[in-house]
C-alpha cells in the first residue's frame, strides 16, 4: 500500500498492562528468565512488589512494553553471573529492594549435608 498519511496519537501502557505483559503471555520474560535458572536447578520467585517495581521503572523511563526487557536485564545480569558459580544455591527471591538496588537479591541455599543441586541436561560422574 506504501505510506498512509495519517497520524494517530497512542496511550502509554498503564502499570496494569505492563504488569500482565511479565506475567502472562506465554513467552513472558519472568517465565523466560525462570526457565534459564531452571536451567541451573535454581527456582527463581519474584515479589509482587518487585513486579510492580519494575512495571513503575519502566513507566518512570517511558519505555514502554518493549524496555521491559532492558529493565529486567538490568536487575539480573549480577544474579544470572553468580549463581551458577555457587551450586548451593536453590532458590533465588527478587524482590523491591533488588529491584531498586538497594540490597542482593536473596538466595536459599541447601544444607551442606545434602546432595549438591543438579543441573539439568548434564550427567553427574
Amino acid at each position: 500500500i506504501g505510506r498512509v498519511p495519517v497520524t494517530v496519537a497512542l496511550d502509554g501502557l498503564d502499570r496494569e498492562a505492563l504488569i500482565r505483559i511479565l506475567k502472562e503471555p506465554k513467552n513472558a520474560l519472568i517465565k523466560q528468565y525462570r526457565r534459564l535458572f531452571e536451567m541451573d536447578g535454581v527456582d527463581l520467585k519474584f515479589d509482587d512488589d518487585a513486579v510492580d517495581s519494575i512495571a513503575d521503572k519502566a513507566i518512570a523511563l517511558k519505555i514502554g512494553a518493549r524496555g521491559l526487557r532492558s529493565v529486567m536485564e538490568d536487575i539480573m545480569l549480577d544474579v544470572m553471573f553468580d549463581i551458577p558459580s555457587n551450586e548451593n544455591i536453590e532458590t533465588c527471591i527478587i524482590n523491591k529492594a533488588a529491584v531498586e538496588k538497594t540490597a542482593a537479591p536473596l538466595t536459599i541455599q541447601s544444607d551442606k549435608n545434602t546432595k549438591k543441586r543438579k543441573k539439568t541436561g548434564t550427567e553427574e560422574s
